[in-house]
């Protein structure tokens, strides 16, 4: 795994479906997609970051990234551990301007710098947190299961059904689901299907074809399902 060394803002152009590997800092970072969608990942789980979203990741926390559509990612460095673990936030607009700025222009008068860094740091200490991450499995016939249905999120079949292709009883993959991501089963497969909804609310996908393509037996189930984790409708969320 390599090392990037970061010394201030970065900007840094992908295509769709374009890959950074995996990799650390020295520093804390801040992850904020302009444009576009990035799904960023760590050993504990992944993240779906839209651009009113952000991703805080922790100074050696090895992670990667893959952008869903073209995507500009742009990102700020910040000594203080202000948050201990992986995390996104909600940016807002003068968070939103304010790495804009920093990170596109790298002759500001030192002094501006320092007072637009400040402000960065207080918006990002205020900023709220989202139940956004995907818990990653270690076990490889969990690996080989959730891999099958990230491909798919709207696979019906049924956690006996996708044992028999694994190789795995259903009681042991149950037990591996409780220890591994502290999830259920049902629950896990429910978070993967709002993980990818978050994707295509970002890509401009209706509600409707989001709550068919996610594998939900109506959009009403979808929008309750939605609601009930991120505490507002697929809608609001895409607008927000």
């Amino acid at each position: 795994m390599e090392r990037q060394v970061l010394t201030g803002p970065t900007i840094r152009p992908l295509g769709h479906r374009e890959r950074i590997d995996w990799h650390d800092h020295a520093v804390h970072q801040l992850i904020h997609p302009l444009h576009g969608v990035l799904r960023v990942s760590t050993g504990r789980g992944s993240w779906v970051v839209p651009p009113n979203r952000g991703v805080w990741i922790p100074a050696t926390v090895p992670h990667a990234h893959q952008a869903d559509g073209p995507t500009e990612m742009r990102s700020l460095i910040f000594e203080e551990p202000i948050f201990d673990e992986p995390a996104v936030l909600v940016v807002g607009p003068l968070l939103r301007e304010v790495i804009r700025t920093l990170s596109d222009d790298h002759d500001l008068p030192a002094d501006l710098r320092h007072h637009l860094e400040q402000v960065a740091l207080h918006e990002v200490r205020r900023a709220t947190t989202l139940p956004l991450r995907l818990p990653a499995p270690a076990d490889p016939r969990l690996v080989k299961l959730c891999e099958l249905l990230a491909d798919d999120p709207a696979d019906q079949r049924s956690l006996r059904e996708l044992g028999r292709e694994v190789g795995a009883a259903e009681r042991t993959l149950s037990r591996l689901f409780r220890a591994e991501t502290g999830l259920t089963f049902p629950q896990w497969r429910a978070q993967l299907r709002l993980h990818h909804a978050l994707r295509l609310l970002a890509a401009g996908h209706p509600v409707t074809r989001v709550a068919v393509d996610c594998g939900f037996r109506s959009p009403s189930a979808f929008i309750e399902a939605f609601r009930a984790l991120f505490g507002t409708t697929p809608g609001r969320y895409r607008g927000a």
